[in-house]
């Protein structure tokens, strides 16, 4: 199926515009939201669990590893949160236009995206105020994005297809994300879990979302010895492995689970 031909092109241009649009519309400060509303939830984590609670007390740059995860959390969830909804929001379009329908979950990745990139910018300037020492490393960072958009990219796939019948997935979903939040090392270190639970804290960093985060983190800040990554942790190669290919197979089962069944979306919304 071609997905990117030139009508599904300027589909997805026009979704992406409208849906970045509509977003702050109204609003009094508009795209600066885009900006403002991460900074404001790192504050927030900030303040409490490193200020007030000391997580990360003894870890070089841990404002600036918790600002990295954070950014990197906050696009996974928003890609997962609107792609659930949004076959079912575009109820009409789907009715009326004949279309490759992932264009629709496409166009919420591709508006995930600019918000990310536009975060990612901020944690760069908030790295270097901070006088963190970034090197040429800072390339590999790129293919962890791309494995970041496949993962989220094919659980949005999964869950709008289960959304078009199970719309009790919403709040399930919106629980397991607070799970996921505190279940992933982004608010405290993964040595604070290793030192006590080593078996445990080798267990989480099989979630691709915390190889991601250990991994971009140890590329910003190039400190294994506080942010060590999965294969600093786990010394058998086929275990290893496993986070890193468990995006791609998360994309092309989504992938095909949509397909197999976007030819029923309008008949079931």
């Amino acid at each position: 199926m071609n997905f990117f031909n030139r009508r599904n092109q300027i589909l997805l241009k026009e979704l992406v515009k409208t849906d970045f649009k509509l977003r702050y519309q109204g609003s009094a400060i508009g795209y600066l939201w885009s900006i403002l509303k991460p900074v404001l939830l790192f504050v927030i984590m900030y303040t409490v669990f490193v200020r007030f609670l000391r997580f990360g007390d003894a870890i070089p740059h841990f404002a600036v590893a918790l600002l990295l995860a954070l950014t990197l959390w906050n696009f996974f969830a928003e890609t997962t949160n609107m792609g659930m909804l949004s076959i079912v929001s575009n109820g009409a379009l789907l009715r009326k236009i004949s279309f490759s329908k992932p264009i629709i979950i496409f166009s919420v990745v591709a508006n995930a995206l600019i918000n990310f990139m536009i975060s990612l910018v901020v944690v760069i300037i908030f790295a270097v105020i901070n006088g963190v020492q970034m090197s040429w490393t800072v390339i590999f960072a790129v293919p962890l994005i791309l494995e970041l958009v496949l993962f989220a990219t094919g659980v949005a796939f999964i869950l709008s297809t289960l959304f078009v019948k199970f719309r009790d997935l919403g709040p399930v979903w919106e629980v397991g994300m607070q799970a996921g939040l505190y279940g992933t090392p982004i608010i405290y270190p993964i040595v604070q879990v290793s030192k006590t639970h080593p078996e445990i804290a080798k267990l989480l960093m099989m979630n691709p979302i915390a190889q991601i985060v250990q991994d971009m983190r140890y590329i910003l800040t190039f400190s294994n010895n506080t942010n060590p990554t999965v294969w600093q942790m786990v010394h058998n190669p086929f275990i290893v492995v496993i986070p890193y290919i468990i995006p791609p197979i998360v994309f092309a089962l989504g992938l095909w689970i949509f397909t197999k069944n976007s030819n029923k979306f309008a008949e079931t919304i």
